[in-house]
């Protein structure tokens, strides 16, 4: 994978020391135009530079590339140098520790949603036991495996920005014409629920040990005419938030 070659929409947290985060992240089948092209929709914790960053990192993909269909999968994926050398999804590389027999890391999740019927969801939580600073992944109450402390120099004592929503890799982003492969539902996060796909009661997790909404948030669209994103509150001041994000890709706003 290449940094550069990623386009994002997520609603972010940052500044503090996170020790997890979860989330509901809505499954859908998103089309990927070529290989090796692959759209993901996840949560991220991350710790370092911009360009240089430590990460853990779980969803859903659609990647051929990597799983020889165009099926919606269960990931997990880590770096420690921003994509550059390090990382992998799944267990195609050292990294991730599966303890987990229930839950098969690249299996196919079914079913999916599709429009104005049932919306399905993938629950994910990622938490640092500060013990063995060893991350977790729990997939409902199961608990699928861990990334090991020893991985990180950073992550091994928090992470200090949490990020929840959907990537598009393609060398056709940021130009024209740019790829079709779609992010999310494939449909623009302002068409909302039912439509749009979404990651529902993201939290994070503190020092405090008790998981709560974040009280800071903000949204980053790196190319905002092929995937948009917003934080859609409806009618009662004190709904929470639900984070809408997606888009076709290549389009009449993004040629």
């Amino acid at each position: 994978m290449i940094f550069f070659l990623n386009q994002t929409a997520v609603l972010m947290t940052y500044g503090y020391n996170y020790i997890g985060a979860s989330g509901e992240i809505n499954v859908w089948n998103p089309r990927v135009e070529k290989l090796p092209e692959f759209t993901t929709a996840q949560i991220w914790l991350k710790n370092g530079e911009v360009n240089n960053f430590e990460s853990v990192e779980a969803g859903w993909t659609v990647h051929p590339a990597e799983y020889s269909d165009a099926r919606t999968r269960f990931f997990v994926y880590w770096t420690v140098d921003g994509y550059k050398k390090t990382g992998c999804f799944d267990l195609t590389c050292y990294g991730f520790v599966q303890t987990s027999t229930e839950i098969a890391l690249g299996g196919a999740v079914d079913p999916g949603s599709s429009s104005f019927q049932q919306q399905y969801v993938l629950p994910i939580n990622i938490f640092m036991d500060p013990t063995t600073t060893n991350w977790w992944l729990v997939f409902h109450d199961i608990y699928v495996g861990y990334w090991p402390g020893s991985l990180f120099s950073l992550l091994k004592h928090s992470a200090t920005s949490v990020e929840w929503g959907g990537q598009v890799y393609s060398v056709n982003v940021r130009k024209t014409p740019h790829t079709k492969t779609a992010m999310g539902s494939g449909n623009d996060a302002e068409e909302l629920y039912g439509l749009a796909c979404f990651i529902g009661q993201p939290r994070i997790l503190d020092y405090s040990k008790s998981y709560k909404y974040p009280t800071f948030v903000g949204i980053w669209k790196d190319e905002y005419n092929c995937y948009s994103a917003v934080n859609y509150k409806a009618g009662n001041a004190n709904d929470e938030a639900t984070f809408f994000f997606g888009g076709p890709g290549q389009s009449y706003r993004c040629p």
